[in-house]
């Protein structure tokens, strides 16, 4: 994994020149207070016109115009949909996956605990990317973007897929009926789950539930990142973070793919 201060890369997406990324931290825009300070999503109370500013840091960090990233109205579904040209912020499909292949469209996932996942066949020229939160991760979405790419000449078996920061089992305790909507879709998803020595109560593993998925969809290579979005503060947004707090409000991080012309 490569690193500056204000993104992440992982090695799984960067085989050769095809496609681009990055999971960027909270750290190098121009909001302020508890968004502060790359708070990329137009979704929160956020001042409209630092979240434009900050989507333009970022992009430049990709080499490519702000206008040409789309980022989706995210419902926590398994929907997937491909991207056949750019919209404008606000006009972006109910879904949480997205999948293409055109060198001028970047695919934006926006979260803050939720697991940011890109994906790249690079010999294909076809990228995607999903939200995966738990409700997404177990209905399917994970799944979707994978046969979105598909549908364009995507092959699974060659298709890269990187899980960015994302809340980590340590700091993701959960209730017992969470435990048992997992176990009664899939017994084997015990595994993702160990108890609390003191509370007792169960911590649910997100990035290795998503891991599993990926691989059980046929995807060639899947890197986990290690970071802890409720945990670092000083790097990532969190929305649990923020409840725990009762702020009201949170920014969300950016995560990015895009194709090379």
């Amino acid at each position: 994994m490569k690193s500056d201060p204000t993104l992440l890369t992982l090695e799984a997406l960067d085989r050769g020149p095809r496609a681009r990324h990055a999971f960027f931290t909270r750290e190098g825009g121009v909001s302020e207070g508890i968004f502060d300070s790359l708070n990329c999503g137009f979704g929160s109370s956020d001042a409209k016109d630092a979240v434009a500013e900050n989507r333009e840091r970022a992009m430049a960090g990709l080499d490519i115009e702000p206008d040409r990233l789309v980022t989706l109205y995210q419902v926590h579904s398994a929907e997937a949909v491909v991207v056949e040209r750019p919209w404008k912020p606000g006009e972006g499909p109910k879904a949480d996956a997205m999948a293409t292949n055109r060198p001028d469209v970047v695919l934006g996932i926006l979260t803050a605990d939720c697991a940011p996942v890109l994906l790249a066949d690079p010999d294909a020229g076809v990228i995607g990317a999903a939200h995966a939160g738990w409700k997404g991760a177990l209905t399917g979405v994970l799944e979707s973007v994978v046969a979105a790419m598909t549908s364009l000449g995507g092959d699974p078996a060659r298709i890269a897929a990187g899980i960015g920061p994302c809340i980590a089992q340590a700091s993701y305790e959960v209730g017992p009926e969470f435990e048992a909507r997992f176990l009664a879709a899939d017994p084997a998803s015990a595994a993702f789950f160990e108890r609390n020595a003191e509370s007792g109560r169960p911590h649910f593993d997100l990035k290795g539930y998503a891991a599993r998925r990926l691989e059980r969809a046929g995807v060639g290579s899947v890197q986990v990142m290690a970071e802890d979005t409720c945990a670092e503060e000083a790097r990532f947004f969190s929305y649990r973070r923020s409840c725990h707090r009762k702020e009201g409000d949170y920014g969300r991080g950016l995560s990015a793919i895009r194709l090379a012309p």
